[in-house]
């Protein structure tokens, strides 16, 4: 497990890297982050991966030395990538390429997952069409498409994951994301957990009617992304 320096442009980057025992190159799965940023959470979700046989790289979207507070309120780093989708696609792109020019991993097999902001990360990499995405797998994340120019086809297969009571991804915009998927061509898969809310996956989500722990949601979640991993890498 190391710390793995790559760049967008002249913006250093600095992610965390997990590979599997055995000589490789090995399939790959890129972790995005949620508000926050890079943070020991997203390390561990990287070790698990990496004892499935993965190289797990966990992404760093703001840039080196920028995290916010996982107790607080961290618009201020998340708002410009959000409100700049382009800038954002680039930015993901880069952890991509960086990817997929380590000797360890094998470029023609690659998938990303992400958790809330992650979420929407990876279905942006989905969206930009690289092919070296065979999946992408959201977490509770949200679905609001870029409208950066026509969107072309999605050849990744993509899966997200949600809770039915999620307030910040409300019962429409599955449909939303659906409809557009399906226009897309995509492969896709949405499952939604009854009962379930924002942030399923975090055990320290507490805060009721908005994000809230599940350990059924975590583990059933974690169950059909690891089939679909499978299934493609």
């Amino acid at each position: 497990m190391t710390i793995f320096s790559y760049f967008d442009d002249t913006d250093e980057l600095e992610a965390y890297l997990a590979l599997p025992a055995g000589a490789g190159p090995h399939p790959c799965v890129l972790i995005a982050p949620n508000w926050v940023g890079q943070t020991p959470w997203d390390n561990k979700v990287a070790d698990k991966l990496a004892a499935l046989g993965y190289a797990a790289m966990a992404i760093d979207v703001y840039g080196k030395g920028r995290r916010g507070d996982p107790a607080g309120d961290n618009s201020h780093l998340m708002g410009p990538w959000v409100q700049d989708r382009a800038a954002l696609r680039r930015r993901l792109l880069a952890a991509v390429d960086a990817a997929a020019n380590h000797s360890a991993i094998d470029a023609g097999r690659m998938a990303i997952i992400g958790y809330c902001f992650g979420g929407l990360c990876a279905l942006d990499v989905a969206r930009s069409g690289d092919p070296r995405i065979k999946a992408a797998v959201s977490f509770h994340g949200i679905y609001t498409p870029p409208n950066i120019g026509e969107q072309g086809p999605i050849t990744a297969k993509v899966m997200a994951l949600h809770g039915w009571e999620d307030p910040y991804t409300p019962p429409q915009d599955h449909h939303a994301l659906a409809a557009e998927l399906t226009a897309a061509g995509a492969d896709w898969q949405i499952h939604a957990y009854g009962h379930t809310f924002h942030s399923f996956t975090n055990e320290h989500a507490n805060s009721p009617g908005a994000s809230m722990y599940s350990p059924d949601a975590d583990r059933r979640s974690w169950t059909a992304m690891t089939g679909l991993l499978a299934e493609v890498l």
